[in-house]
């Protein structure tokens, strides 16, 4: 595809366009006044009304970061495990061991994240109540076993949603094992800030169990949490403003309920995969974060499953772990790139087949 000379009439300055030639994401830039021409390290000369490939040099534009880390989950139901393990989304193959957590832990922790740290909350811990309400940090550019947040959720619970933006993480819905175990309260801290209980937030629209781990889907202003079960399995969308206090409100639906679904965003786009309803499913939908709507169907993962991780960058979302049908746990990590619908490419596979493993990055769409 030939660069076009295009000019401010007819294109905004910074916007972005997938080169299907390339396969690279572009951002157009005007230059200078007059006509006239800049350098920019490692990417050369620009003229004015010029397309020009995003690189973690851009000038205007960052990429945002592309480690994603899993964490916890089980080998068997039940049984738990501490081990952390990490790959390199802009790029394909195995995961690599990344150290441990604080406990031995399954069933859906919180996933939040910065760009610097990363957060797992609460989980099963194999306690009578089938929760905990600890809150664990690691550093995403330094491997090793991951430190107390010194602060707790508000209460023992695991399998709601979450999603985070640079400043704020928050913890929506799950279950606390009482009675009837389900929870519509919305927790949030300051990643940045250890030392802190979590405080509250507001409240979903139902009560809730996710029935997945992590499922960040954000933009920088906006956290929507898909699907679930209240216990009966639903398609509705809430959404919440992040930086602001208050009850959840309707975004609106999945074209099919499911729960212990996989989901995450780039800034702009989600994508909402797999689960249950009440067999596995495969099929993939989309979700356009700056309008209120339905989902779209976008695709197929390469079988159905449920109760893996997500993770994102700016470009693209990756699948890994979880059950598929028999049922029979899995260590196949795939990827979907947010340009386009399609069906989900192999990426590699986790250190060991894992269920309801919880997956987060640097770089995805709540980090802007």
């Amino acid at each position: 595809m030939a660069h076009e000379e295009l000019t401010p009439f007819n294109i905004t300055p910074g916007a972005i366009r997938f080169n299907t030639d390339s396969m690279k994401l572009e951002y157009f830039r005007i230059g200078m006044e007059g006509g006239s021409t800049s350098s920019y390290a490692g990417i050369g000369t620009l003229a004015a009304g010029e397309w020009v490939q995003i690189t973690t040099d851009s000038p205007d534009i960052q990429t945002g970061g592309t480690r994603a880390v899993f964490g916890g989950g089980g080998l068997t139901w039940p049984a738990r495990q501490n081990v952390i393990q990490y790959i390199n989304m802009s790029t394909t193959g195995d995961a690599v061991d990344f150290g441990t957590t604080m406990q031995e832990q399954s069933s859906g922790s919180y996933a939040m994240s910065s760009n610097t740290r990363g957060i797992f909350a609460g989980s099963y811990d194999g306690s009578p109540n089938h929760g905990s309400n600890l809150i664990q940090f690691f550093t995403f550019a330094s491997t090793g076993t991951i430190a107390d947040f010194n602060g707790d959720l508000s209460t023992t619970r695991r399998s709601g949603h979450s999603c985070s933006n640079q400043t704020r993480g928050i913890a929506a819905g799950g279950y606390d094992g009482g009675s009837p175990g389900r929870v519509n309260t919305i927790d949030y801290i300051t990643m940045a800030s250890t030392g802190v209980d979590a405080q509250d937030f507001g409240d979903l629209t139902t009560t809730i169990l996710a029935g997945a781990a992590g499922n960040q889907v954000a933009s920088s202003t906006r956290g929507i949490f898909a699907g679930g079960d209240t216990p009966t399995t639903i398609a509705s969308m809430d959404f919440v403003t992040i930086n602001t206090l208050g009850n959840a409100a309707d975004f609106g639906d999945l074209n099919t309920a499911r729960r212990s679904m996989m989901s995450a965003s780039n800034a702009t786009r989600g994508f909402v995969g797999g689960g249950t309803n009440p067999t596995m499913l495969s099929s993939i939908e989309r979700i356009q974060l700056a309008t209120l709507g339905s989902a779209v169907d976008s695709g197929d993962l390469s079988a159905a499953k449920q109760s893996g991780a997500t993770s994102a960058s700016s470009t693209r979302m990756v699948f890994a772990g979880g059950y598929a049908p028999a049922p029979t746990r899995i260590n196949v990590i795939e990827y979907k790139q947010f340009a386009s619908d399609g069906d989900v490419i192999d990426f590699g596979d986790l250190l060991a087949a894992t269920v309801n493993i919880t997956g987060m990055s640097n770089g995805h769409g709540g980090l802007g």
